[in-house]
C-alpha cells in the first residue's frame, strides 16, 4: 500500500498551480473540469508523488461540517493495488463504525474508489 496522491481545495486554482511548478517544479497536467463546475489540476514531482489542486464553487471555508468540503486538504488517497481490495477494505472500515461517503464506484475521470472519514474526520481514499 502506498498514499497515491494528496489533495487541496484551493480558492485560486491557477495561482496554486503556477506556485507548485514555480517553486517545487511540478509538472501539471491538463485542467480537468466536469460538467458540475470541478476543475484540478495534478502535479507530479520527480519522485513520482502527486499533488492535486482542486477547485469547485460548492466548498465552503467552514471546517465544521464533516458531510462538506472545505479549503485546505481535500483528502489523503491510498491506492491499494485492485477494485476487490477497495471493496475488502471499504467493508472492513464501515464495519468498523466508521462513515462511508461515497462508492466503492467508478468515477467519471476513471477512477474506481471509495471515500471515508477517519476518526478525526478527514476524507481518506480508497482507489484502485
Amino acid at each position: 500500500m502506498h498514499i497515491e496522491h494528496v489533495a487541496i481545495w484551493c480558492q485560486d486554482l491557477e495561482r496554486m498551480r503556477d506556485f507548485y511548478q514555480h517553486y517545487f517544479a511540478g509538472q501539471a497536467n491538463t485542467k480537468y473540469t466536469n460538467a458540475r463546475g470541478f476543475s484540478s489540476y495534478f502535479l507530479e514531482f520527480d519522485t513520482g508523488c502527486r499533488l492535486e489542486l482542486m477547485q469547485w464553487q460548492e466548498v465552503t471555508e467552514l471546517k465544521n461540517e464533516p458531510q462538506r468540503q472545505f479549503i485546505g486538504l481535500g483528502h489523503l488517497s491510498f491506492a491499494l493495488g485492485s477494485c476487490e481490495a477497495v471493496d475488502a477494505l471499504t467493508q472492513r472500515l464501515v464495519t468498523d463504525g466508521y462513515t462511508l461517503l461515497s462508492g466503492p464506484r467508478t468515477t467519471g475521470d476513471g477512477y474506481y474508489e471509495s471515500c471515508l472519514l477517519d476518526p478525526e474526520l478527514n476524507r481518506i481514499e480508497l482507489s484502485r
